[in-house]
């Protein structure tokens, strides 16, 4: 099951590497084509859209999985172990709570938007908010596994959200 999981966010973090390419790419030329001839492309502009959509999205999965979302360490280091875990928990139940929301709010969008195209490629805008759902179930499955280990598995807090105890040091050494 890891390695099934390891290469599906190695398959994700390769899609934000293609739409961070495409979107480069695209502005680029669309730029220097405004430059150059004038004249921009009207459809590069949607597609550069969209991948900065999918790319802000999928990249929240990939920091959610590997615990580089914003969190509140410099507490949870000064605080007793039994109050990390009640501060974990509830940060993850948040987490849970918000993508919910998002899903919820995600999925309304899409069946709302199911026949509108954008105006320039004709892309279905439900692509747009569909995003929303696979960003908002892989973060809940992350945030509950990540339960799952703190609760079933008894994995440290500090482990969790891979606190490292040298950091200051880390820092000194590589300022030197």
């Amino acid at each position: 099951m890891k390695k099934f999981l390891d290469a599906l966010f190695r398959g994700t973090e390769i899609m934000i590497a293609v739409f961070l390419a495409v979107m480069i790419l695209l502005v680029f030329a669309n730029v220097v084509a405004r430059y150059v001839f004038s004249k921009g492309f009207a459809r590069s502009e949607e597609i550069a859209r969209l991948c900065f959509i999918y790319l802000v999205y999928l990249g929240s999965i990939g920091a959610m999985r590997e615990n580089r979302h914003l969190l509140i360490e410099s507490v949870l280091t000064r605080v007793p172990v039994i109050a990390q875990k009640i501060i974990y928990t509830l940060v993850q139940g948040c987490i849970i709570w918000l993508m919910v929301i998002l899903t919820q709010g995600s999925w309304g969008l899409v069946v709302q938007n199911l026949r509108d195209r954008w105006v320039a490629t004709q892309y279905p805008t439900f692509l747009v908010y569909g995003v929303g759902i696979i960003t908002g179930v892989a973060i809940i499955i992350i945030a509950l596994a990540n339960l799952f280990r703190l609760i079933i598995l008894k994995i440290p807090v500090p482990e969790l959200i891979a606190i490292r105890e040298d950091s200051g040091e880390d820092q000194a050494a590589s300022v030197e």
